[in-house]
């Protein structure tokens, strides 16, 4: 018997578009309008511009970049794109010259689809360098009307290309999906790039489908669902939504106007779902917390009495325990009087389901969201097994753990306490590189590079990336990533890199949130002009400190952080300090912050530290500045 999963990606566009030809399947806000696609739409455009590709010269095997924001002609692209036999490969929006070059390079690519005048000048730039590009096709035309190269051509123009070529484009665009199979590779989505430049990862229609069809089964989509696509597209976490699993399941997408417009859009959306990486969840927790502060006293007072009695039911119910009748009673007033409306204002009014995967996401903001009301489950995966391994089930929702394995999918330890995977989501393996292949699947086990165990339940227990669990000098063990999660969880600070590895305390390299400290201040009367100087005022010392004093409480004594610094510039991708979904890339911290980290380990109160920060077109600028280093005393 056929597996849901046993077809491809254009395929199930096709049986989507006869099952329900007018259902809407994607919605774009522009100039203030939702304007809807119906699955007819859908694949009506798509096989227009399959068509008009096809007449480009792009055949079975040839790679296409796509680059931009989240757009509905992203999904018309990489549909076209496998319907040929193609292979998508998306960058993120913000991606550098130098790392569009280098991607560019490695993949061969024949062909680029961007989004708008930024990426286009992006793209021409590097135009000398990249030798096989043939042709740089743009689906915003604004400011582009003044442009005159022969291979740059309109989104548009290239349907209209294929609806000339053809006496009906949805009957070729059938053909041609009637030659795949669900074996044939269909995306190559780059790897986070921790430790180095990104690999690049291979996956067939059966790899992206598996990982739905059964992710679906204990996290179930629906038809009437909505989603909306605010993370960029080249992210395997959104792959998994916006496209596998949409076109599994049937459920509509919805694309913000802009990315400054997200939040309003879901709001206005009320989305069934939602999946975003621990920084989006971060962030909103410590807007709440921040807008809080600059609340009326009336609902601060609501807050202060009623965020307390949800975060005690959500751990009576965590520990398995019934909450007792009083404590329930205390949980329907908060969500009568507070926690319904916050729920509206983020826009979770309708959230069914709610996960966060990508990287660990912190008990404290676990228990905050639960608190309000939103099932937000962890998840655990890597882009090489299309995304997910294992899920929280509904009701088992822990601090600790990221849940069970998902169906046809097994978890294993090795000896070395590095966790396996192995399922039909697997990877083809690395595009080029045969060696890293070798060496990351082994008798066909995934070897993720993470630390891990089981509990007592049979819950995956992710401890952090494998090279980065630290012992101190002692042989303490511990996590980084775990602390990092506890600081970022404070609504003053954006990003922290805890250190300690062979040394005789833990320490922290801290970039505080401007937004929040900034209100903070003025609300105080301090004033300040920039980061840096707002980043080296005592009075922010002393409320990290303080900050950092919170956390410690609920620490063993010898993972405590006991010194720490405040950068006079935020961590950036640009910089190679994050990767683009804004992973530490620590032996880049190590290198580049090397000054700063002695200090930290010496008697020093405060050091000069000079650098370079590179812009995202590539242009450099020195940067200098003293930076204080502070001692946290236990309280």
């Amino acid at each position: 018997m056929p597996r849901t999963y046993d077809t491809t990606l254009p395929a199930l566009l096709l049986a989507q578009a006869s099952k329900r030809p007018r259902g809407t399947a994607l919605r774009e806000k522009e100039l203030g309008v939702w304007q809807p696609y119906s699955w007819r739409d859908y694949l009506s455009i798509t096989a227009e511009f399959a068509c008009g590709l096809r007449q480009l010269g792009l055949g079975k095997g040839d790679i296409v970049i796509l680059i931009g924001d989240n757009r509905p002609e992203w999904l018309f692209a990489e549909l076209a794109i496998q319907a040929l036999g193609g292979l998508a490969l998306g960058l993120y929006q913000d991606s550098s010259p130098d790392e569009v070059r280098y991607i560019f390079e490695l993949s061969e690519a024949k062909l680029v689809v961007a989004e708008d005048q930024e990426q286009v000048d992006k793209i021409l730039t590097l135009r000398p360098d990249l030798l096989k590009l043939k042709h740089i096709i743009f689906h915003d035309p604004k400011g582009l009307n003044g442009y005159e190269a022969t291979d740059l051509l309109s989104f548009d123009a290239v349907c209209e290309k294929g609806r000339k070529a053809v006496t009906d484009s949805v009957v070729e665009f059938t053909a041609m999906t009637a030659q795949l199979k669900p074996t044939d590779p269909c995306l190559v989505a780059t790897t986070s790039g921790t430790t180095g430049r990104p690999k690049l990862a291979v996956l067939s229609h059966r790899n992206m489908l598996a990982m739905a069809a059964n992710l679906g089964k204990v996290d179930p989509k629906r038809e009437k669902d909505e989603f909306v696509s605010f993370l960029p597209l080249a992210w395997m976490g959104e792959q998994m939504m916006a496209v596998a699993s949409s076109l599994l399941f049937g459920f509509c997408v919805n694309f913000p106007e802009e990315p400054d417009t997200a939040q309003a859009n879901i709001r206005e959306i009320g989305p069934h779902l939602i999946f975003s990486p621990p920084r989006v969840w971060e962030g909103l927790a410590a807007k709440v917390q921040g807008d809080i502060m600059e609340t009326t006293p009336i609902k601060r007072l609501l807050y202060n009495i009623f965020l307390p009695i949800g975060i005690k039911y959500v751990d009576e119910t965590f520990a398995g325990r019934k909450p007792g009748p009083l404590l329930a009673l205390g949980k329907a007033l908060s969500d009568l009087f507070l926690f319904r409306a916050m729920r509206d204002r983020l826009g979770f009014s309708r959230i069914r389901t709610a996960s966060t995967g990508g990287a660990a996401l912190g008990p404290d903001t676990i228990r905050f969201f639960h608190a309000l009301g939103v099932n937000l489950k962890q998840i655990y995966g890597q882009t090489e097994i299309a995304g997910i391994s294992c899920i929280h089930r509904d009701g088992q929702v822990d601090f600790d753990s990221v849940g069970l394995p998902i169906p046809e999918t097994e978890v294993r330890i090795s000896e070395a306490g590095e966790i396996l995977s192995k399922s039909p989501a697997v990877f083809l393996g690395y595009y080029k590189n045969e060696e890293a292949t070798a060496e990351t699947i082994q008798d066909g086990w995934l070897l993720s590079g993470d630390a891990g165990y089981f509990d007592d339940l049979g819950r995956l227990v992710v401890i952090d990336r494998l090279k980065d669990v630290m012992y101190l000098k002692d042989t303490t063990r511990f996590s980084p990533q775990f602390l990092e999660n506890k600081l970022k969880f404070s609504p003053f600070l954006r990003e922290a890199v805890v250190l300690g590895q062979g040394r005789d305390i833990v320490v922290a390299i801290l970039c505080i949130d401007m937004n929040i400290v900034g209100h903070w201040a003025e609300g105080r009367m301090i004033t300040y002009t920039t980061y840096q100087d707002l980043a080296a005022k005592n009075q922010v010392y002393d409320l990290v400190k303080d900050e950092i004093q919170k956390i410690n409480k609920s620490l063993p004594k010898a993972t405590r952080i006991r010194r720490f610094a405040l950068l006079y510039k935020e961590l950036d991708a640009d910089d190679g300090e994050l990767t683009r979904t804004r992973k530490v890339r620590r032996g880049t911290i190590n290198e580049r912050y090397g000054a700063l980290i002695d200090a930290l380990y010496s008697d020093a109160c405060a050091m000069r530290l000079d650098m370079a920060i590179q812009y995202q077109d590539g242009r450099v600028q020195e940067m200098c500045g003293d930076i204080r280093i502070e001692n946290v005393e236990d309280v």
